[in-house]
């Protein structure tokens, strides 16, 4: 059932037991758009008939430790808890839930707040509204007095995350006029995007320089290719959480219509993130290998030999190149 909500009060509908979770490995817009919502929930739980509210987020990197409400966040789930309602925020498919899609199963009610293009309607209530970020459309489902310092640091770090600061064609006039109401809240506004967008760490310098120099180009210069190892992660002793930056310093490369990057997650499983210009549709592509996304960045997981992967993803590309320039 699609319905579009105007507010958060509207879609509790007097649930007592809510439980929040984004996606598997957590972006910037997951975290910011989850924290953010907690933290309302906590702060007017009795003004809203709520009991208890839960946040459940897989580990994330050490830059969005200036967030609030982390404190709460639960990274396992018992696999028997009973919400009445479950919302799933920034989240295309159920299976991108990851292991919490169990508590997904149990709840009264499900919840899905999300902006991606190709998202699959998986509960039973789905707002799902074209905007910059996740983080977006939650700011418009709070009353603006509502949302404090720390509701609008959580707000503004997923919207900066997703939009690339500003600069991705998914920013807005309406996107620019809200970043800027969340700075009026008296946010830092620079600081949260030099620590959490700009800052690396050096290992994580080591492993961009790593990735970009055993970067390949293919199909005449129009994709650049990288991948890494977890051998190699573990020799760097980096995480995926690490990895976040790889594929956009890989996209900036000059004549370059389409970015790719290829990690290992576990043996003969590896997650592919994809940027494109704009002439290539990567989330089609991503969706046909049980991901998703936007039209100029999307992700998928694929199995099998690294090099077949890296040859399937490729042979889509360039028939929607060919495709271009037939036109």
């Amino acid at each position: 059932m699609v319905i579009n909500m105007d507010k958060i009060r509207d879609i509790l509908n007097n649930s007592k037991k809510i439980a929040i979770a984004g996606h598997v490995r957590p972006d910037g817009d997951c975290i910011g758009s989850s924290t953010a919502l907690y933290q309302y929930l906590s702060l007017y739980k009795k003004e809203l008939g709520i009991e208890q509210v839960d946040i459940y987020l897989e580990p994330y990197g050490d830059q969005f430790q200036l967030l609030s409400g982390l404190e709460g966040i639960k990274c396992s789930c018992a696999g028997n808890e009973v919400y009445d309602m479950f919302i799933a925020l920034d989240c295309g498919s159920k299976d991108r839930l990851g292991v919490v899609s169990e508590i997904f199963d149990l709840a009264k009610t499900t919840v899905n707040i999300d902006h991606h293009i190709s998202n699959t309607m998986f509960a039973t209530i789905n707002h799902v509204a074209e905007a910059s970020s996740t983080s977006e459309i939650i700011y418009t489902l709070i009353d603006d007095d509502k949302i404090t310092k720390e509701i609008a640091t959580s707000l503004y770090v997923g919207i900066i995350h997703d939009t690339g600061v500003f600069k991705h064609p998914n920013t807005t006039s309406r996107t620019m006029t809200i970043a800027g109401k969340l700075i009026d809240k008296g946010i830092d506004y620079s600081k949260l995007i030099n620590d959490t967008f700009y800052a690396k760490t050096y290992k994580q310098n080591l492993i961009i320089g790593r990735c970009l120099m055993e970067s390949i180009l293919v199909l005449d210069g129009k994709v650049i290719v990288s991948s890494i190892s977890q051998k190699m992660m573990d020799f760097y002793d980096v995480t995926t959480a690490d990895l976040d930056g790889v594929v956009e310093k890989l996209r900036v490369t000059k004549g370059v219509e389409v970015a790719m990057f290829v990690y290992e997650t576990n043996p003969s499983e590896y997650k592919v993130s994809m940027r494109s210009t704009g002439k290539v549709n990567v989330s089609k592509i991503a969706v046909y290998f049980g991901g998703g996304g936007h039209v100029q960045a999307a992700g998928c997981t694929i199995h099998g030999r690294l090099n077949d992967a890296i040859n399937n993803l490729t042979l889509h590309i360039e028939a929607q190149l060919k495709e271009i320039n037939e036109v």
